[in-house]
């Protein structure tokens, strides 16, 4: 296969299943039920609709979607567990999924034992595994545990037996979900590490994921799947902001309701309560130098000395940065009853092109008590041309010499 070759195509893909809504309860009723008229008796659930797409030769390619979009039904069809109600799939190559790991294996058996199983399902003679057993069970890191029965094995021991066994499968094209989320951190790093690898090589990856940092870095191109259709294709970045947005805009839908919004996101005593937030400008790009980050407020009670903060994190729950009127050393004086105010923030545009969220709190002079904490207060996106694998973008000069 040369370079730029087409080896993944999907044309106009669509998958219908029937979900029955009758029950069976009793041998009576299965034979009884021959006779009986079904038309009412289930529901026809489109899992996909018309979905189309091409993968080249050396792609690294990313497929992203919520739970219940119809990512699951398209990987087992891409993998061959399903057909296709309409449309078809062509392949080029020897496809590898990465779906089920450990199908076939046996926990009675050890892990050993279940190496050969398993290496035996994937095509491998004894000889050949004999050769390679040593480097699967070093890249599984369970020198320790081969001689033990599965059963005794975790979850994510198992997961990296079987991922460790089929990453010796010789594959053009590999087909990865998100089945390395039960690894440890460790581990999944020297996943994408062979990922990497593969990569250089210029074998085909199609990668499932709900990472979008691990989209972001690693695939060339994407598509966003949501309600079996495909919404976004193409570039990387532009399908992984459409993919968090989506989260975004379903969370603004749920805070419409007020008293809903302070139960989930918020707590404090009130003495103290933020009232709103803005961030100027509205639309962040690499032109804007800083950000203003406004938050009103208004006095419940007579306080002393309030400390107000807040942080910035990633929708991963990451914290970028934040600080607060203490660490900064600006004294708040004593606030009455019923006094308004404002306070402004203003932060460096430091932040990577991705989605974020703001957090506000406000507490008593030795922080013991939150008057108001308000979490995920405000989302907002930073737009630049380039994406990094760097958290921030701070302004860097480089000078270079040859003398």
């Amino acid at each position: 296969m040369a370079d730029g070759e087409t080896v993944v195509k999907v044309e106009n893909v669509s998958k219908r299943f029937k979900l029955p809504h009758e029950k069976t309860s009793s041998i009576k009723s299965v034979f009884t039920g021959v006779f009986q008229k079904h038309d009412k008796g289930f529901e026809v659930q489109h899992a996909l609709q018309g979905v189309s797409f091409e993968i080249k030769k050396g792609e690294f390619f990313g497929i992203v979607g919520r739970n219940g979009s119809g990512k699951s039904t398209l990987l087992k069809i891409l993998a061959g567990i399903y057909q296709p109600t309409s449309g078809h799939v062509e392949t080029k190559g020897r496809l590898v999924p990465f779906i089920e790991l450990g199908v076939g294996f046996n926990p009675e058996l050890s892990g050993r034992e279940n190496v050969y199983l398993n290496g035996a399902l994937l095509g491998f003679t004894r000889k050949e595994i004999d050769d390679m057993y040593d480097e699967i069970v070093e890249f599984a890191e369970l020198e320790k545990f081969m001689d033990q029965k599965l059963k005794n094995y975790s979850s994510g021991m198992q997961v990296r037996l079987a991922f460790s066994v089929a990453t010796h499968a010789e594959a053009d094209i590999l087909l990865v979900d998100e089945v390395l989320a039960v690894g440890d951190a460790d581990f999944q790093r020297k996943c994408f590490n062979y990922f990497r690898l593969l990569k250089n090589q210029g074998k085909t990856v199609i990668f499932v994921s709900h990472d979008m940092n691990a989209v972001r870095e690693y695939c060339d191109r994407a598509v966003l799947i949501e309600k079996s259709k495909i919404i976004v294709e193409g570039n990387v970045g532009k399908v992984a902001s459409s993919y968090t947005r989506m989260f975004m805009e379903d969370d603004s839908i749920a805070k419409n309701d007020a008293q809903a919004k302070i139960k989930k996101n918020r707590w404090g005593t009130k003495q103290i309560q933020y009232s709103g937030l803005a961030v100027e400008p509205k639309r962040i790009t690499q032109d804007a130098e800083t950000i203003e980050i406004k938050v009103d407020y208004e006095a419940k009670d007579d306080v002393e000395g309030p400390i107000f903060g807040f942080s910035v994190k990633n929708t991963a729950g990451t914290i970028m940065f934040g600080t607060n009127t203490r660490l900064l050393k600006q004294d708040v004086a004593a606030i009455k009853k019923g006094t308004k105010g404002t306070i402004t923030w203003k932060v460096p545009n430091i932040l990577n092109d991705g989605d974020y969220v703001i957090d506000v709190a406000v507490a008593n002079s030795d922080e013991t008590v939150q008057y108001d904490w308000w979490e995920d207060a405000k989302y907002i996106s930073v737009l630049r041309e380039q994406h990094t694998s760097f958290a921030v973008e701070p302004p860097i000069s480089v000078e270079v010499s040859n003398g």
